[in-house]
C-alpha cells in the first residue's frame, strides 16, 4: 500500500465522505452562487450590448484585430489541458496522485472547452451566421475555407470537447449509481437512475467499464498534443513578427499543461477546505501537482528563452524589433508579469516548505494562471501592435465591453462547474478505493 495512504480508511467512509458533498447546498455556497450569476449576468449583457450596436463598442481596432477574445480563447483552451493529462495519461502512467483530483481536473477540461467555444462566436460579432463555420454544404453549396487556420479550430476544439465529455461520463458511471443508491428523494434518484445507465456492478460491467475507460484514456492522450498544437497554427501560418515560428506546437503545450495543472490546484484547495475532503485531498496529492507545476514551468521558460534566441539568431530585423519591443516598448509590463508569474514565482515549489503550504500554494497557482493569460496577451495584442511599418503601429485598448465579457467567461466557467461539483460526486469513489489494501478473509472495509 502507498505510504500516503491513511492506513483507518474504509469503503465506506469513502462513500460518505463524497456522497456528502451531494447534500443540498449551504447559505455561504448559495451567497456565492448568486454573486457568480451576477458577473455571469455581467458579461451577457456586455454581449447584448455588442450584438445590439456592432463591434464598434468593443476594443477591437486596427492594427489590433485580435484582443481579449482571442487572447481569452486560447487561454480558456489551454486551461482544458489539464484534465485529459491527469486523467488520461497519468491515468496509463499509473501515478497514483492523480485519483484523488482527476474527477474535478476531468470537469475543468469539459467546462473549459466550452468556454472557449464561446469565444469564437463572440469574435464575428454576428453571431447568428456561426453556421458558416460548420463543415457541411449550405444553401448555397459553399464549402468552409479548409484552408483557414481558424477552421482548424472548429474541428480540434470541437474534437476535444468531444471525446472529453464523453470521456468525463463513462467515467462517473460507477459513481452515480452509488448516488442513486444514497439518494433519498424521488428526483435525486430518478435524475441518477437515469445517468447511471443500470450500472449494477457486475463482473461484466467492469470488464467492459474498465476496457472502454482505457481506450478512451488512450484515445484522448493524442488530443493533449495535437489539439494544442492546432491552436498554435493559428499564429505560427501567419507571417506578423513574433508568430511565424515552429517552436510554436511543443511552446503552446507546455504553456497550455502549466496553465492547466495551476487551475487544477487552484479550485482543489478551496473545494478541500469547503467540503471537508482532507483526509482524500491529501498534502501529497497538492505537493505531486506543485512538482509537475515546476516541471513545465521549466519548459515554458526554456520556450520564452528560445524565443528570443531565434529572433536574434535570425536576424530578421522585424523579429529582433518585435522582442526587443515586447521587452521594452509600451506593454513591457504585460511581458514582465508573464516572465515572474510563470518562470520566476513557481521556482518557490523547489522549496518543499512552500510545496506544503496551502496558502503559498494558492497564491501562486493564482499568478501561474494571472501569467498565463498575459503570455496569450502578449503573443496577441503586442505582436498586432508593432508590425512591419511604424506607420501602421498602434496600441489595443480594451473596452468596458470587451473586460465585462471577460468577467463573464470566468462567471461562466465557475458557475458550470460548481453545479457539477455539487450534482455528481466530485472525486472517483472506485478509484479511490481502489488505492486500500484489499479486506482481509473474516474482516471488511464497511
Amino acid at each position: 500500500m502507498a505510504k500516503h495512504i491513511d492506513t483507518s480508511m474504509t469503503y465506506r467512509k469513502i462513500t460518505d465522505d463524497i456522497v456528502r458533498t451531494l447534500e443540498p447546498p449551504g447559505l455561504g455556497f448559495i451567497a456565492l452562487y448568486l454573486l457568480i450569476l451576477t458577473g455571469l449576468a455581467t458579461g451577457a449583457f456586455c454581449w447584448a450590448q455588442q450584438i445590439r450596436f456592432g463591434m464598434g463598442v468593443s476594443g477591437l481596432t486596427h492594427p489590433v484585430m485580435w484582443g481579449l477574445y482571442i487572447t481569452t480563447f486560447v487561454f480558456w483552451v489551454g486551461i482544458g489541458h489539464a484534465g485529459t493529462l491527469i486523467s488520461a495519461i497519468l491515468y496509463l502512467l499509473r501515478a497514483p496522485f492523480r485519483n484523488a483530483v482527476y474527477r474535478a481536473s476531468e470537469a475543468m477540461t469539459v467546462f473549459a472547452v466550452a468556454t472557449a467555444g464561446l469565444f469564437p462566436l463572440i469574435h464575428i460579432g454576428r453571431v447568428w451566421y456561426f453556421y458558416y463555420l460548420i463543415p457541411y454544404p449550405n444553401q448555397r453549396q459553399i464549402w468552409v475555407n479548409f484552408k483557414s487556420p481558424l477552421m482548424w479550430d472548429v474541428f480540434a476544439v470541437g474534437t476535444y470537447a468531444t471525446v472529453s465529455t464523453i470521456f468525463f461520463y463513462v467515467g462517473l458511471v460507477p459513481d452515480i449509481a452509488t448516488a442513486r443508491d444514497r439518494a433519498t428523494g424521488f428526483f435525486k434518484k430518478a435524475l441518477y437512475g437515469a445517468l447511471s445507465l443500470g450500472w449494477t456492478g457486475s463482473h461484466k460491467q467492469w470488464k467492459h467499464y474498465l476496457a472502454a475507460y482505457g481506450f478512451f484514456a488512450a484515445f484522448a492522450t493524442p488530443l493533449v498534443i495535437s489539439v494544442h498544437s492546432v491552436v498554435s497554427w493559428d499564429f505560427a501560418m501567419g507571417l506578423v513578427p513574433g508568430w511565424h515560428t515552429t517552436i510554436f506546437p511543443p511552446y503552446f503545450v507546455a504553456g497550455a499543461i502549466l496553465s492547466g495543472v495551476a487551475m487544477v490546484v487552484t479550485l482543489m484547495i478551496p473545494i478541500r477546505k469547503w467540503m471537508h475532503l482532507e483526509e482524500h485531498i491529501t498534502m501529497y496529492h497538492l505537493e505531486s501537482m506543485a512538482k509537475l507545476i515546476l516541471l513545465t514551468s521549466t519548459i515554458v521558460a526554456y520556450a520564452y528563452s528560445t524565443e528570443f534566441y531565434i529572433a536574434f539568431y535570425s536576424a530578421n530585423t522585424f523579429e529582433e524589433a518585435q522582442f526587443v519591443y515586447r521587452a521594452t516598448g509600451d506593454y513591457a509590463w504585460a511581458f514582465w508579469i508573464m516572465v515572474s508569474c510563470n518562470c520566476i514565482f513557481p521556482l518557490l515549489f523547489w522549496f518543499k516548505k512552500v510545496r506544503t503550504n496551502i496558502p503559498a500554494l494558492f497564491v501562486i497557482t493564482v499568478l501561474i494562471n494571472v501569467g498565463m493569460w498575459f503570455e496569450r496577451f502578449n503573443i496577441i495584442a503586442q505582436s498586432l501592435s508593432h508590425e512591419f511599418m511604424p506607420s501602421a503601429f498602434g496600441m489595443m485598448r480594451p473596452s468596458i465591453i470587451e473586460m465585462g465579457i471577460l468577467l463573464g467567461s470566468f462567471c461562466w466557467f465557475l458557475a458550470l462547474f460548481l453545479a457539477c461539483i455539487k450534482l455528481v460526486p466530485g472525486m472517483a469513489l472506485t478509484e479511490l478505493k481502489e488505492l486500500l489494501p484489499p479486506p482481509l478473509k473474516g474482516k471488511s472495509h464497511e
